[in-house]
């Protein structure tokens, strides 16, 4: 979900490199190789031969979407204790192991997934893989940790409820979803927290950290034949243990409602919204779009409009993040208390022009190109084309998704644009923090 404002900060452990400054390969250098290992795990390497980095993503099926409000927060519980100390070394030794690789390694609970993170100089890759695997099979999950880290995590929420934008973010999902799991945060509850001891993060981590529920990705300057041998004799030994059955999660139910609140602010906090598609939808590539024009940058509607023509808001934007169920359309305005009422009405009137009036070529071809950019730029770097790689293949999308989301947000239209806003910004949930 969205950085900074859904998704909790990197449970981590610091290291001396962030992972790869570089262009994304073209086809002519990067080779792409994919094996599913005898045990279920799936394994992709990406060869990227233009700077001497690796990085690794590890994710597993295991966040907020298989989550109740009596286990919220539970994934991201389990990843803050899992870095404080494996079977071989203490959280300190192995933040000191990766730190002389040139790296960092960091794990969290998001929504639909969960992620061992690490990256390093690309000659100690065989070692980063090492590392990937002790603290994936090899956490100790210490009973004095999980009471310290539920401690932490306390903190974290009401440092969140004490912060507006946070606690509007979290509101908003909490009106929007309703009973479907994507309510729920991702740091979870002081009442989910509480009623999650040991026995439940042991629990966690068993039926999440099956290898047929996991997929790794590496992606730098390695040789892909090499890593693939490396993957299996590191991850190839751990038994499949039976993919087992998801429940089914009832798909939440758009509905339109208006929350307001107050809290000691600077600013108000305005967001409205609804329910948009998930990632395998045929209207993604167009709501993206839709969005774009919308919240875009400087360019965008709203900070356009109603920040720099009628000085209405400090931030103007919008978010459209992908996930598997039913995704989130949110325009967000953060604005001084005096104007908040005319700042939400200006808003709605913004929401009823996208939805009356068809944008023009120039500007649905300036969203496309903004979009498409932010796109290219994002998997520059190793550490994202590892995420990338993995969180499509754990979303169940085909392997050339990239190439198809560029094609369908090129022929998307301006008819297109008009018949998803006016379908998907119908039923409009809204929440408003005001400042006191």
């Amino acid at each position: 979900m969205t950085p900074g404002v859904r998704r909790p900060a990197v449970l981590g452990l610091g290291g001396l490199l962030a992972a790869g400054v570089l262009t994304a390969p073209s086809a002519a250098v990067a080779q792409l190789r994919h094996e599913q290992l005898d045990n279920g795990l799936t394994v992709i390497v990406r060869e990227n031969p233009v700077a001497p980095v690796v990085a690794v993503s590890l994710l597993v099926k295991m966040g907020t979407r298989w989550e109740q409000p009596a286990t919220a927060g539970i994934a991201n519980f389990v990843h803050a204790v899992m870095v404080k100390g494996t079977a071989k070394r203490s959280g300190a030794e192995l933040a000191e192991a990766v730190a002389a690789l040139g790296g960092k390694i960091s794990a969290t609970g998001e929504v639909d997934y969960s992620e061992i993170r690490a990256s390093s100089l690309a000659r100690f890759w065989r070692d980063l893989l090492g590392l990937v695997a002790e603290l994936a099979f090899e956490p100790t999950l210490r009973t004095d940790d999980v009471d310290r880290e539920r401690d932490w995590l306390l903190s974290r929420i009401q440092k969140r409820r004490d912060n507006a934008p946070s606690r509007a973010f979290d509101a908003f999902y909490a009106a929007l979803y309703g009973s479907h799991p994507y309510a729920l945060p991702a740091l979870g509850t002081p009442e989910s927290l509480a009623r999650i001891d040991h026995a439940a993060i042991v629990a966690a981590y068993r039926a999440g950290y099956r290898p047929e529920r996991m997929v790794l990705a590496v992606s730098g300057q390695v040789a892909a034949s090499e890593v693939l041998a490396e993957a299996r004799r590191r991850f190839g030994g751990m038994a499949r243990a039976g993919a087992g059955v998801d429940p089914p999660v009832p798909a939440p139910i758009a509905s339109a409602g208006r929350i307001e609140l107050e809290m000691p602010a600077q600013q108000s906090q305005i967001l409205t919204g609804s329910l948009a598609p998930g990632l395998d939808h045929p209207d993604h590539a167009a709501v993206k779009v839709l969005s774009t024009i919308l919240g875009g940058g400087m360019a965008g509607r709203l900070f356009a409009e109603l920040r720099d023509k009628q000085g209405l808001a400090y931030t103007a934007t919008s978010y459209y993040d992908p996930v598997r169920e039913p995704g989130a359309l949110v325009l967000y305005l953060g604005t001084a208390p005096e104007n908040a009422q005319q700042a939400e009405a200006a808003l709605l009137a913004e929401v009823d022009r996208v939805r009356r009036d068809p944008v023009s070529a120039e500007e649905l071809t300036r969203a496309k190109g903004y979009l498409l950019g932010r796109y290219a730029m994002d998997r520059r770097t190793n550490e994202r084309l590892a995420w990338y790689l993995a969180f499509y293949e754990i979303e169940g999308q085909p392997r050339d998704f990239p190439e198809r989301y560029r094609r369908a947000v090129e022929t998307v239209s301006t008819a297109d644009i008009l018949r998803v806003a006016q379908r998907y910004l119908g039923a409009l949930t809204t929440v408003v923090v005001r400042a006191r």
